[in-house]
């Protein structure tokens, strides 16, 4: 298969007093094209950041990181940009609706910064086949938490991205309410690409293969 992310000798620094502490030291991995992999390790081991990075949100210190064939690290912050709402979907634990947009409007945003015409009915269906079409119109505010991540998911893939970014998606979700995002997330990312970091070793082992950090080094993938 493919690699569709390359990663190579990626270290991520910030200073600490008179020294530097790294989030990441000296990673190299491949992700391949369609696979999903789950970032996993304990409380502060670098995997948000690691991917922060391999999502183009931060900068690396040393190393490169490719991604569908462009290089990170040479690229201005707009064409990073670029290629992420392009190329890239994202689910947070926070879910990071904008609050005063309804769950249509949110879904609907990636596909009008794109520039596509008349965006509303795909965005409908994609809601609608998530059990959301009773809720088009209703704003996150008024959203249970469970549908509130299951707006995040459609906003994801609406554009048919590549790849698909999920940081801890059931972390403010009950158990049952989780799995059954849980669940949703791998059927509608079967087409793409899916990195997700976790906690949850039930959602790792449901992925192809885990990246395991600690202490900012890959230590098993």
């Amino acid at each position: 298969m493919t690699a569709i992310i390359q990663v190579e000798s990626v270290s991520k620094s910030f200073p600490s007093g008179d020294s530097l502490c790294y989030a990441l030291k000296d990673i190299s991995f491949s992700i391949s094209s369609g696979e999903s992999v789950a970032i996993v390790g304990p409380s502060g081991s670098g995997k948000s950041t690691l991917l922060s990075v391999l999502a183009g949100l931060d900068s690396v210190t040393t190393g490169t990181i490719d991604v569908a064939g462009y290089r990170l690290s040479e690229m201005s912050e707009s064409k990073i940009a670029a290629v992420r709402a392009r190329l890239m979907g994202f689910v947070f634990q926070s879910y990071r609706l904008i609050p005063s947009l309804t769950a249509l409007e949110n879904v609907q945003l990636p596909l009008e910064l794109l520039k596509e015409s008349n965006t509303r009915p795909k965005a409908e269906a994609i809601l609608s086949s998530m059990g959301l079409s009773s809720r088009l119109d209703h704003y996150p505010a008024q959203l249970s938490g469970g549908e509130q991540q299951r707006v995040a998911i459609a906003r994801a893939i609406v554009h048919s991205p590549h790849i698909i970014f999920a940081d801890e998606p059931t972390g403010n979700l009950d158990s049952e309410t989780g799995s059954l995002v849980t669940d949703l997330l791998f059927e509608k990312a079967r087409s793409c690409t899916l990195v997700l970091v976790t906690h949850d070793p039930k959602i790792a082992g449901a992925t192809a293969r885990q990246l395991h950090i600690q202490d900012g080094h890959l230590v098993r993938h």
